[in-house]
């Protein structure tokens, strides 16, 4: 008896280790990155589970977070007040998120639902991004089911009911908006802001919140165009849109040169299985090759890290459920796709290097480059004692090697697709040698990875 007692005491102690896995995250001494309280690097590998808690149920969620866990995600991306007619159908368990749609009245039901989700996620060691609605229930716009409930008066007290709620989770990352940029002559950014301090109200301060805006595709900033210097937005948001030739680094590089530093991400790329640029019989389906030249061109570029999407995913779309912009499968199916077993070697190769201290630097690629899916992009350590040069076709290309300490360099090359590096030996420190990776053509994307010899740094993409 007294042996299965102290074996129980263990399991409990053990569960409630496990329950506290996730650290509360803040934003790092540079105001590039994020970091855990600890101070330890936190690379941002998200997932677009936008319907998760208004399609899902308890099963599925369970599901869902598992296989993400175990691909490598640690951030799941997902709205409290869904898109796809959230305030109107029924969860998966009969309830809807407001008492006759009426922001200052949300339905505890539901919402007990969505305290599972970020419980369940606590376990695995998963941060919710979180978002307290869609942005088509401020702006309608040219689409979206709405109905628009918020103004400028609900907004803050639905802000800090729900801040309130999760204010003592701390995987819980909060983003402001949802697919809309606030349109001019209304009152779009007066209402987010209200809803934001709000939020930050609820859950005591904006010390307490780590917090930014999910916005629509545009040409150069994202969320900082209107909220950059408000205090509650920690971080930069950018949607860099549903089409394979664009150089979303663009994107990336504007926000990182902004005064008034903060980190910045994009938070929604290309989706895998997503028809690109909306037009499926014109340009056909995205493919994995098109989206991991994105990831790692904003990354290079000075992002914090990156999400990613699926396409069947995001909508958790099934045969019994109208799909939106023709998805190929059902999402229980999609979970598996290529890219989703990809994405983990973009997260790993950054963590095996320092990575507080990186930054983007394009001197080290010599020579004028057409903005074109060959751009070839490069970052490295602010200290010098690593680069990474990402190839996304492999094509040959004069290096600059000068901003790198010691006179040797060690060489890999870094699959993208399987995360396998391959020592190729010792370079010499030059202002101009030529780089030919090991194939070249579409799909063949690889990163070149030089280190200070004298650092022994282990295998890029090696954690452990």
């Amino acid at each position: 008896m007294r042996m299965n007692l102290k074996v129980n005491v263990f399991l409990i102690f053990l569960l409630l280790g496990q329950l506290g896995n996730s650290q509360k995250l803040r934003v790092s001494e540079n105001n590039r990155f994020l970091e855990t309280e600890e101070g330890k690097p936190f690379f941002w590998l998200a997932d677009t589970a936008w319907e998760l808690f208004h399609r899902c149920n308890k099963e599925e969620v369970d599901m869902y977070l598992q296989k993400r866990a175990e691909q490598g995600f640690n951030v799941i991306q997902a709205v409290a007040l869904a898109e796809l007619e959230g305030l109107n159908i029924p969860n998966s368990y009969g309830e809807t998120p407001l008492i006759d749609n009426d922001p200052t009245r949300p339905n505890d039901k539901y919402f007990e639902h969505v305290d599972y989700v970020i419980k369940k996620a606590q376990e695995l060691d998963l941060y919710i991004a979180l978002l307290p609605t869609w942005g088509d229930k401020v702006n309608l716009k040219s689409w979206g089911k709405g109905p628009i409930v918020f103004n400028t008066e609900n907004a803050r007290h639905f802000g800090k009911w729900i801040g309130a709620r999760y204010k003592d989770y701390d995987n819980v990352i909060w983003v402001i908006g949802g697919d809309r940029n606030p349109r001019e002559d209304s009152d779009d950014i007066r209402i987010w802001n209200e809803m934001a301090e709000g939020v930050a109200d609820g859950a005591g301060g904006y010390e307490n919140t780590l917090m930014t805006f999910h916005p629509q595709p545009k040409d150069d900033g994202g969320s900082s165009t209107w909220f950059h210097k408000e205090k509650w937005l920690d971080f930069n948001m950018h949607q860099t849109g549903h089409c394979a030739q664009k150089p979303t680094y663009k994107n990336i590089s504007y926000d990182y040169h902004l005064s008034d530093t903060k980190p910045v991400l994009d938070g929604e790329p290309l989706y895998e299985g997503h028809p690109n640029c909306f037009r499926p019989d014109e340009f056909g389906h995205s493919i994995p090759e098109d989206i991991r030249r994105i990831m790692y061109w904003n990354v290079f570029a000075g992002g914090f890290g990156q999400t990613y999407g699926c396409h069947a995913v995001w909508q958790m779309f099934t045969q019994n459920r109208e799909g939106i912009n023709k998805p190929l499968r059902p999402w229980t199916v999609a979970l598996d796709l290529p890219l989703a077993n990809q994405v983990k070697h973009l997260k790993n190769l950054m963590l095996s290097r320092p990575f507080l201290t990186r930054i983007p630097d394009q001197s080290i690629v010599i020579g004028e480059q057409e903005d074109s899916e060959n751009y070839v992009m490069a970052t490295r350590d602010s200290e010098g004692t690593y680069a990474m040069i990402f190839f996304p076709t492999g094509k040959p290309t004069k290096l600059n090697l000068n901003v790198l300490t010691g006179k040797s360099l060690k060489m890999w090359w870094y699959d993208t697709r399987t995360g396998y590096a391959t020592e190729v030996g010792i370079q010499k420190k030059s202002s101009e040698v030529m780089i030919t990776p090991p194939s070249s053509g579409k799909g063949q994307d690889w990163v070149l990875v030089l280190d200070d010899a004298k650092q022994k740094f282990k295998a890029p993409g090696k954690l452990n």
